[in-house]
């Protein structure tokens, strides 16, 4: 009879006790293992993209020592416990054997388990002494093939000395110390080595020579253009209403403007239609981003749309995108961060790294919010392709305040400018300066039946206060004037209150609260009067009002309001001098339809009241701000303005050869000679060209005007030489090429003639007692001063 030691029988029991949380340890191991090697050999295979070279395999994969010694270590501790768990279902085997003796039956049923947990622990092992011997076979094969990459091009991954690229050695000492800074480069394959900085500089930035061992024939295969198609007008904007989605107040403010306004676009399509004829038209991509309405920008105007906030900017926005869409172009439009990353094709990562592809938009039209996130999010991108860009500029930003290194030095820096754009692609709301491109807005146009039933209902002592927020009505001075107003005509207000009347507004005002826009163009076409009492600056209300049968009555400001007098323009790129609350009113329209005077003079507030109570007026809408005219300008724009072309005429300089203009027979100005030949690509037309030597401390803008013509920026070019000085019989005694935005320009003193060194700076804004200027004029179409006579 076979004897079983005790000490052994206690030792079996306790490996029976503990074996099963053992086995779930040991299992637990191997499947740890296996999700190891998953996860290492994933991020190994997962860095590398078709067509990359060896050198993209991550470098941390290609520790190839530490690597195959995690497996062999890993691979020995799985055999060393298969031999544990042999040696314990042994001796649970034997002590099964036993017991199974003793009771009078064999327990065949308990080995079927111990076995498969056997099998399964070996073929764990096997598992990974089998993947441990594949992953050092292919670390070992990648080792050495990048080996002989590095060995057979350690020359060529080193930055090369060409004098075409000289920024290549610093971009790639740059990328050394900060290629980790934005995952985007790890996005287009770079890792760390000196042949991921060259491929990455060299194919997708253009700081460095191609490689020569590269395969280029897929790095320069550039997508086909897409067949140009002929853009055709459209009079169906319910897809455009579509296109501009919901969500936002500001939104549906938008869409109820356009869609009220569909026939008056479709019938000024059809015009337009006919005065253009044959001219072709490509169909144009357009992006349009309004910046202002992202969550990211504080969209602070949807909320108030309903509550009296500025409309100015939405108006505007509305009527681009109906002009645009009339005019047959393609669009796109986001109103947030995330649409137009994904519009333009912005790599993953902070925005340092440019586009993944060619940018598939001709134009893009954004504000200086979009132009702010666009520069955050394109990398270079954005300096290739800023001259498609489009800026929305309710004010304006003058060259001065354009230039970045000029405005720096000159004290002309802002939050609003030195964008370094050609400063045509800035497009304001009213045309305050010829050096920007006029946009604009469009005004509902009445026809003949509407303009007479507007006459004959009109009550001769109702006026309308132009302001809908209670802080208009604090103004200092208006009590006075409002007291002269409530004598003789009965006043309406349109402020917005939410239970009670707001305080500001005395109590002999009718306040009927904020009116949808159909309301409140029925208000206009009843009263008589629409005054201002000096805010808002420059918005489409007066125009509205003026469209449907009012007078409106503004104040003169004096001094003038500018940047260095008056809050509200502090900070905007543009040292203009504001005469009185609307400008464009003021100097395009005048008397009958615009009466300016000093509110502070009560008899002249006075006078004024009587006399537009005796006058009779039509409506009066300017042709530039009807649908027909905002499609004409629009349209000349998007055909003409090419602002990725290559330069036009540099700066002639002092030793220019003569220029093609001749005194006029008057002896005052120049002008295009009849038998020069006209600048190739020049738009506006140079034939258009008249040329005046201001008087000192004189603007070019008011020069042209009080010739009865408009300032031409691009024409400035033409006459930056010493010729034209000596053709006006100016006498230079010196002349001399320099960075000024009033150049060109002669000061008297000394008698010395300056040149300008900075195409981007040459300005029809801007004066000096000290300088004598030489501006550029042009002719202009009657109602639509954006363009001359032979500019459509």
């Amino acid at each position: 009879m076979m004897t079983v030691n005790p000490d052994g029988k206690i030792m079996v029991r306790r490996c029976l006790v503990t074996l099963r949380p053992f086995r779930l340890f040991v299992l637990g191991i191997g499947f740890f293992s296996l999700c190891f090697l998953m996860t290492s050999l994933g991020g190994q295979f997962s860095a590398r993209r078709p067509g990359d070279s060896p050198f993209t395999i991550r470098t941390e994969v290609m520790g190839g020592p530490e690597s195959r010694g995690v497996l062999r270590k890993m691979s020995d501790l799985l055999e060393l416990m298969v031999k544990r768990v042999d040696m314990l279902a042994r001796l649970e085997n034997s002590s099964e054997l036993h017991r199974a003796a003793g009771d009078g039956h064999f327990a065949v049923d308990r080995f079927p388990a111990g076995a498969g947990l056997m099998e399964r622990i070996q073929a764990i092992a096997q598992n990974v002494s089998d993947i441990a011997v594949k992953v050092d076979q292919i670390l070992r094969h990648s080792l050495l093939l990048h080996g002989k990459v590095s060995e057979g091009r350690r020359d060529q991954c080193e930055a090369p000395s060409d004098p075409k690229f000289p920024d290549c050695s610093g971009k790639v000492e740059w990328m050394r110390a900060r290629w980790t800074s934005d995952p985007c480069y790890a996005f287009f394959g770079v890792d760390g080595t000196e042949c991921s900085f060259l491929v990455y500089l060299s194919e997708v930035e253009w700081f460095c020579p191609p490689l020569p061992w590269r395969n280029q024939t897929a790095t320069r295969r550039a997508p086909k253009p897409l067949p140009k198609v002929q853009a055709v007008f459209r009079s169906n904007l319910s897809h455009l209403l579509e296109l501009m989605g919901s969500g936002k107040e500001s939104l549906i403010f938008m869409k109820k403007r356009t869609k009220r306004l569909t026939a008056q676009w479709a019938l000024a399509a059809q015009r337009l239609a006919r005065k253009l004829g044959d001219v072709r038209r490509d169909q144009k991509q357009i992006l349009v981003h309004i910046g202002f309405l992202t969550e990211e920008s504080g969209d602070v105007f949807s909320p108030r749309v309903l509550k009296g906030g500025p409309l100015g900017e939405m108006v505007q926005w509305a009527d681009i995108l109906a002009a645009l869409y009339v005019l047959g172009h393609g669009l796109r439009i986001t109103v947030s961060l995330k649409e137009l990353q994904s519009n333009l094709g912005v790599p993953p990562g902070r925005g340092n790294c440019p586009l993944t592809m060619p940018l598939p938009f001709d134009l893009i039209y954004t504000d200086y919010h979009g132009l702010q996130q666009m520069k955050q999010h394109m990398g270079l991108s954005f300096r290739k392709y800023r001259c498609r860009i489009r800026v929305i500029d309710t004010f304006g930003t003058e060259p001065a305040y354009n230039h970045e290194e000029y405005a720096t030095l000159h004290g002309y820096r802002t939050n609003w400018g030195y964008w370094n754009l050609n400063p045509k692609q800035f497009m304001t709301m009213f045309p305050h300066t010829p050096d920007n491109s006029f946009m604009g807005f469009v005004s509902e146009e009445l026809n003949e039946t509407e303009k007479q039933l507007i006459k004959g209902g009109k009550a001769s002592n109702m006026a309308v206060v132009y302001g809908k927020e209670a802080g208009i009505w604090k103004l200092q001075g208006k009590e006075k004037s409002l007291s002269i107003l409530h004598k003789y005509m009965e006043v309406h207000g349109t402020v917005y209150y939410e239970s009670r009347r707001p305080p500001e507004v005395p109590a002999f005002v009718k306040n009927h609260g904020l009116l949808p826009q159909p309301e409140f163009q029925q208000l206009l076409r009843k009263a008589k009067l629409f005054i201002g009492f000096g805010f808002p600056y420059e918005g489409p209300a007066p125009l509205e009002a003026i469209a449907n049968g009012c007078v409106f009555l503004q104040s003169r400001f004096s001094p003038p309001h500018s940047s260095l007098n008056h809050e509200f323009f502090r900070g905007k790129p543009t040292s203009r001098e504001v005469f009185s609350q609307h400008p464009y009113a003021e100097n395009f329209i005048g008397k009958p339809h615009v009466w300016t005077v000093d509110y502070n003079n009560s008899e002249e507030f006075e006078a004024a009241i009587k006399t537009i109570m005796r006058t009779q007026v039509d409506p009066y809408l300017p042709y530039e701000y009807t649908c027909e005219g905002m499609l004409e300008r629009v349209h000349a724009y998007i055909q003409h303005q090419d602002f990725c072309a290559a330069p036009g005429p540099a700066p002639l300089g002092a030793r220019a050869p003569q220029s093609p203009f001749v005194l006029a027979p008057n002896a005052t100005h120049l002008q295009w000679a009849r038998n020069a030949s006209l600048a190739a690509g020049a738009w506006p037309p140079a034939r258009s060209l008249r040329a005046w030597l201001a008087t000192a401390g004189r603007a070019c803008t008011d020069a042209c005007l009080d010739h009865g013509l408009v300032c031409e920026p691009s024409f400035f070019p033409f006459l930056n030489s010493q010729d034209a000085f000596q053709k006006l019989q100016v006498p230079c005694d010196s002349t001399e090429s320099e960075m000024n935005h009033l150049y060109p320009a002669f000061a008297q003193p000394g008698q010395e003639c300056f040149l300008q060194k900075e195409p981007l700076l040459f300005s029809c804004a801007g004066a000096s007692t000290k300088y004598r200027r030489l501006c550029p004029c042009r002719d202009y179409r009657k109602g639509q001063v954006a363009l001359c006579q032979d500019c459509l």
